[in-house]
């Protein structure tokens, strides 16, 4: 018995290790726009620092972005990359910003476990910037997409038409 415990005990221990490594390796991405947390956090704000860097999440209906309706462009609020254009935005009811399609090239993709099931996590592609994540009950009539994103993690830029 003390053996199996042992061995139970050295198997854990293990997995936390191979955890650890893999959290490590994703911070390890090289990234067009690169900074310590020293200077993110002279830059963001504690709300987007937390989102973006910490790949937090805010409130649902917290966000300001929620009741924008004018045509613009959302960026990322960490190095202002476009990341979803207005005509993509929709009323998901979930409480924040969703669209139904990314920028192109300018998002990309990994996943979370960190809830106890697998999603798609999305992050700014020139700054690594936790974004938000992707879920396929989106509208039918498009893309079939909602890409569920943190309003503190985007700044919107209005058309200039």
């Amino acid at each position: 018995m003390k053996y199996l415990s042992l061995v139970a005990l050295s198997l854990f221990i293990m997995s936390c290790g191979n955890a650890q490594k893999k959290d490590s390796a994703k911070t390890e991405n090289t990234y067009e726009v690169s900074k310590t947390n020293a200077e993110w956090k002279e830059v963001l704000s504690s709300e987007e620092y937390h989102i973006l860097r910490e790949a937090g999440t805010e409130r649902p209906f917290s966000s300001e972005l929620l009741d924008i309706k004018e045509e613009g462009t959302y960026v990322c609020a960490a190095c202002k990359t476009p990341v979803f254009k207005s005509e993509h935005k929709f009323d998901s009811g979930t409480g924040w910003p969703s669209f139904d399609r990314e920028i192109d090239g300018n998002v990309a993709f990994s996943t979370d476990n960190k809830i106890g099931y697998t999603r798609v996590e999305e992050h700014c592609a020139v700054c690594g910037g936790h974004l938000g994540h992707v879920f396929n009950d989106g509208p039918k009539n498009t893309t079939g997409k909602r890409h569920c994103i943190n309003g503190d993690a985007l700044d919107f830029i209005p058309s200039t038409k």
